[in-house]
This record gives C-alpha cells, structure tokens and sequence, in this order.
C-alpha cells in the first residue's frame, strides 16, 4: 500500500452521471488482485471545501507494465462532484490498492465463470473478466442497469466473453433483473458486485456452486482502523464476530456475512 499523487490520463463521462477516470503512477504496480479499491482525495490538498474523509473506488481494471490503473465511478455527492472535474494533466491524491479481492483461482482450469454486476458492482469485474481470460477460463456476463442512459461497457465485456444486458425499464437489452438470466446459463463459479438486494437474490439462487460477492460499503479510514465498515458474520461460532469489509474483503464468499 503506497500513497501517491497519480497523474490523469484520460477522464471522461461514459453514461449519466458516470466518470471513467485512467490515472499513471507507481501504485499500479502494487495491484494483485482484481476486485482490489482505491481511496481517493478528493478537492485538493489545499482547498478548504475538499471533504475530510476519502472515497473508496474499486478499480476496474490495471496494466503494472504501463504503471496505469482504471476506475469508474458515479458523480453523486460533493466528494465524487469535486473527482469529476480533474483534468487531464493533473494529479490525484490516491492511496492504495486495498482490500482482498476476487479469488481467480477459485475458477477451475478450462472452466466456466458468471460475472453478474449491477450499477456501480460493474466495474471491478471487468478486471476480473480479463484475468480469467488470461488463465483459460470462459465468462459469461449478466450487468444490470435501471435504463439505457445508464449503461456502459457493455462492448468491453463482450470483448472477453458472453454478456447480457438486464434494465429495469427494458430500454436496453432485455427487461428485468440480473436473477432473471440465472438459469440459462451454466457455470462452475460465480462472483458478484452490486447492491444488496441484488446479492441477496443472488445467494439464495445459487447455491450449488461457490459464489463470491463484493460489498459495496460505506468507509471512513480504509485501512481496518476505524471500524465504520464492520459486518456481522454469518457463523455463531465465530469468535470475532465480524469482518471488516475494508481489509478483510470487500470480497467475501457468499453467506459468510450478513447482507445487511
């Protein structure tokens, strides 16, 4: 984990109210493992506006030979506001890469993996997908979107493998829910970043083959000092009690913490 003001390479608005931001430093020879996040200062070292606590961003994808990393990210609040207007030659205070991500080699050799993401769960898998492809593994997509103004990468999946585009309203792909593709594909393993409901859904569905799922999680340190990003695990036996979605994941196998 290092902190380093990284340089903007690229920055542009990819759907409504989603940045794609490329940014080159050192850092990115750190990153491991896909499914990895970033915390990001937003405003400035030295304006006063710039919110007190970072912004955790999970990177969506990383090339170390070109000391560059990806992340997308929606513009919501003052913080992510504030990221969206870097230009390009500027630079960004980053800290990072943080947390435990997805475990590629739970995918068997010559096997089939699903990749289901909803809304701002997409991007991490996208690194994913790639470094399942370079281990011989076969995706399948399925991302989730409330409308078509809401959808990206969809190109870029499909790049790499089967992919299924769900929207709530039908103006994109087909109309319903991620869970709605679930059986019309086959898989050996499964991994899964979204909102809560939608690994919810997930973990009841799939039960039969090991399932991975990213928390999205409200953080203020990063790092497993604060403890605002705590959940409850699923075991009595336990004798923590809980994982610290920051360091501890935020990937967990499904059904070791609570969804909540």
């Amino acid at each position: 984990m290092i902190q380093e003001d990284m340089q903007v390479l690229e920055h542009q608005r990819i759907a409504d109210g989603i940045y794609k931001l490329k940014l080159r430093g050192q850092l990115a020879e750190q990153i491991r493992e896909p499914g990895q996040f970033v915390h990001v200062r937003v405003g400035g070292r030295s304006q006063s506006i710039a919110p007190l606590l970072r912004r955790p961003i999970s990177i969506s994808s990383a090339d170390s030979a070109a000391c560059t990393l990806t992340l997308i990210y929606r513009s919501g609040g003052l913080g992510t506001h504030l990221l969206s207007e870097s230009a390009v030659g500027e630079t960004v205070d980053v800290l990072g890469p943080l947390g435990h991500g997805f475990p590629v080699d739970a995918a068997p050799a010559g096997g089939n993996a699903l990749l289901v993401g909803g809304g701002v769960g997409v991007p991490p898998l996208y690194g994913l997908s790639q470094a399942l492809m370079s281990r011989g593994i076969q995706t399948t997509h399925i991302l989730g979107f409330r409308s078509a103004k809401d959808v990206f990468y969809q190109q870029a999946f499909e790049a790499y493998g089967e992919t299924y585009i769900m929207t709530e309203d039908g103006s994109c792909g087909k109309k319903g829910l991620v869970t709605d593709m679930l059986d019309r594909v086959s898989f050996d393993v499964a991994y899964a970043c979204g909102p809560i409901p939608m690994l919810r859904a997930l973990e009841r569905r799939i039960t039969k083959q090991p399932l991975f799922v990213s928390l999205e999680q409200r953080m203020g340190c990063g790092i497993g000092a604060c403890m605002a990003c705590v959940a409850r695990t699923t075991d009595p036996q336990d004798s923590k009690g809980y994982r610290r979605v920051c360091c501890d994941g935020p990937v967990f196998k499904a059904r070791e913490v609570e969804l909540c």
